[in-house]
């Protein structure tokens, strides 16, 4: 029998996702109000607002009536990566590409996304695992870098144009690397939300740094190839430009992260 306690809504984690939820509804009714463009850029916003508002509400509707606590999921995981997940769709993609002077209302909702991007980051910190708690891995470092991986590989597909790298086999391999790592992240993502590590066949922590040394080695090579192909006699254009940056932000994400694994099994194990 769901109940409702209202302490959820009176928490500072509470208090954030309802001003998030506002934001956002903001942010979308103002780029709303300027009509429609057919750009990728601008359709990744608009969708990223109304699913971080969709989420944000449910999550609060959920705790208001208890029931997230009758669903088969890691609650904990849950609400950190998408947290995390929030923080990183709400950035400064929409100021940065589509804002002008004279734009009132796109300065409006890129001062409402501004600020509901610091409400997800501030949530971020406040549910991250602490040292020595015990949590959820999504709440950890390594699991938030996951989290940062699957976004990046998601901005990377956006900016991908099939008539372009379909043509060199250098830039194949190197969508089939984002590919494969995307996957593998989102894995991780969606066992450790439903529960399922368990299911792995190997030690998961021992898995997880295989994969992530593999995934190093992959994208090192696609940070030399992509701008390689794709700025040699300049036939690249600016979403390539878009593509290294983000394959370089990847390179160093997964770095970091087979570092967290190598200290995971190698030195808390351990201990």
């Amino acid at each position: 029998m769901a109940t409702v306690d209202f302490k959820t809504l009176t928490t500072p984690v509470g208090i954030l996702r309802i001003l998030a939820v506002v934001l956002t509804c903001i942010s979308f009714s103002l780029v709303a109000s300027l009509g429609h463009i057919t750009v990728s850029f601008w359709v990744w916003c608009m969708f990223s607002w109304c699913f971080c508002f969709c989420i944000t509400f449910l999550v609060l509707l959920l705790e208001l009536t208890t029931l997230n606590t009758k669903l088969p999921i890691s609650w904990d995981d849950f609400t950190a990566a998408f947290a995390m997940l929030a923080t990183l769709m709400v950035s400064v993609i929409y100021p940065y590409f589509f804002v002008c002077s004279s734009c009132g209302r796109g300065i409006g909702a890129s001062v409402t996304t501004c600020l509901a991007f610091i409400l997800y980051a501030v949530e971020v910190g406040l549910t991250r695992a602490k040292p020595g708690e015990i949590s959820g891995f999504l709440s950890t470092v390594p699991g938030l870098l996951k989290v940062l991986e699957a976004f990046v590989a998601c901005i990377i597909f956006i900016c991908l144009d099939f008539t372009f790298y379909s043509s060199f086999p250098g830039l194949q391999w190197c969508v089939a690397v984002y590919s494969i790592c995307f996957i593998f992240a989102l894995l991780v993502i969606i066992f450790t939300i439903g529960r399922l590590l368990s299911l792995f066949p190997l030690p998961f922590d021992k898995v997880l740094t295989v994969c992530n040394v593999l995934a190093v080695l992959m994208y090192f090579t696609a940070v030399v190839i992509w701008p390689f192909y794709s700025f040699r006699n300049n036939i690249g254009n600016n979403f390539s430009i878009v593509i290294t940056a983000m394959t370089c932000l990847n390179l160093i994400a997964y770095i970091v992260d087979t570092v967290y694994s190598f200290k995971l099994v190698f030195f808390v194990s351990r201990t």
